[in-house]
């Protein structure tokens, strides 16, 4: 098992930053691609970005040039810088580790951006 926590979320205005961390139960070296999800309500779940065991990153079009996933294998954690917020990326955020056979998830933590 792999247990996730994610901290970070908060109520920010639009144009402002947040960094999202998400601290895991076992070195992250071991597990292949971490990445960031949101969920608002009516909306669906949307994949945010990710980080593989490699250093490679990826993100959703919405959160390019904007968003940075990043890892501290020391901290076993890995983060979600989100800067230039807009009222859109209101959501609960989720951290999720993709192993072999399955994913874990993280309890959320919900992040406003205010108009």
């Amino acid at each position: 098992q792999v247990h996730l926590v994610e901290s970070g979320g908060g109520l920010v205005q639009a144009g402002g930053s947040l960094r999202l961390s998400c601290g895991a139960s076992e070195s992250i070296t071991s597990i292949f691609v971490m990445a960031w999800h949101r969920q608002a309500p009516g909306k669906e779940r949307e994949l945010v970005a990710t980080i593989t065991n490699g250093g490679s990153t990826n993100y959703a079009d919405s959160v390019k040039g904007r968003f940075t996933i990043s890892r501290d294998n020391a901290k076993n954690t890995v983060y979600l810088q989100m800067n230039s917020l807009k009222p859109e990326d209101t959501a609960v955020y989720y951290c999720k580790a993709q192993l072999l056979l399955r994913a874990y998830w993280g309890q959320g933590t919900q992040v406003t951006v205010s108009s």
